[in-house]
């Protein structure tokens, strides 16, 4: 990270974009936004400050967010694979994983490891999410069950989720990162949430283009996130802030940790800097 503090926003503003991660951040466990967390990033945006939502989440699992919240700016999704304006309800950039590579990848692993349980997030608006045998899933999000990988390869797609039985997500994290790291990115997400990208895709691809198209800078921007698949988030934006129940790599690198999701950690740190409302 750059480093700055508050400050660096224009027209007297500490920051002109807050990036919120969904997951662990600005949800909270139950998968709900609070009532206190709405009403401060709307004075937020009263104050001239924009809130943009950068997620893990394809389109598919993150619109029935942003309708709740009322939400018509743009949205990262897709582990920075999709822009997404939700207000026009249409995407603006979206990049999606050679098929053959990712099959090549899945291969190399499973000689490493042996076998995985997968699942694949189809490209588009109304991509499914494919589950494949074993694989554990969050059970209140819609999913298509397939019966093999060969099911995996029909259509677009976003990205890999694998799961080990016996390895833990960092470990599999590495493993993937260390035999399938010339050809597609290895990141975590959350808790059995390992996931394979176009290679050199992360949140800050897809930040770094909805920022521009909002002619905002870097140093403008503060993120708030919780997992390992933040930190390049954290990296591009001048102010980071990991949630109090954040995974300690990101804790570490973080320039502040405020309270957790359940907390309404992001209310805190928005409230002091730009507050009072």
């Amino acid at each position: 990270m750059s480093g700055a503090g508050a400050g660096a926003g224009a027209a007297g503003l500490p920051y002109r974009l807050v990036a919120t991660d969904l997951d662990g951040t600005l949800l909270r466990s139950d998968a709900t936004v609070s009532q206190r967390s709405r009403d401060v990033l709307a004075a937020v945006a009263a104050k001239g400050a924009a809130h943009i939502i950068v997620t893990g989440r394809a389109v598919p699992w993150t619109r029935h967010v942003l309708d709740d919240l009322g939400y018509e700016g743009l949205a990262v999704c897709g582990q920075g694979a999709q822009v997404y304006d939700a207000g026009a309800g249409r995407l603006l950039t979206s990049v999606t994983l050679d098929r053959q590579v990712a099959a090549l990848s899945l291969a190399k692993i499973e000689a490493e490891v042996g076998t995985l349980a997968v699942a694949a997030s189809q490209d588009g608006l109304a991509g499914q999410i494919l589950v494949g045998p074993g694989y554990v899933y969050n059970p209140e999000l819609p999913v298509t069950h397939i019966s093999g990988t060969d099911q995996l390869w029909a259509e677009p797609l976003n990205k890999l989720y694998i799961q080990h039985p016996e390895l833990s997500d960092d470990e599999l994290t590495q493993v993937a990162s260390d035999v399938a790291g010339d050809l597609v990115s290895a990141t975590m997400a959350g808790a059995g949430i390992v996931e394979l990208l176009p290679l050199g895709l992360t949140k800050a691809t897809g930040l770094s283009l909805a920022a521009r198209r909002l002619g905002v800078a870097p140093a403008e921007t503060i993120a708030f996130g919780d997992m390992p698949n933040d930190l390049p988030m954290f990296a591009w934006a001048g102010y980071g802030v990991a949630m109090a129940n954040a995974h300690q790599e990101l804790k570490q690198v973080a320039d502040e940790v405020t309270g957790s999701n359940d907390d309404d950690g992001i209310v805190s740190v928005l409230t002091r800097l730009f507050g009072p409302f």
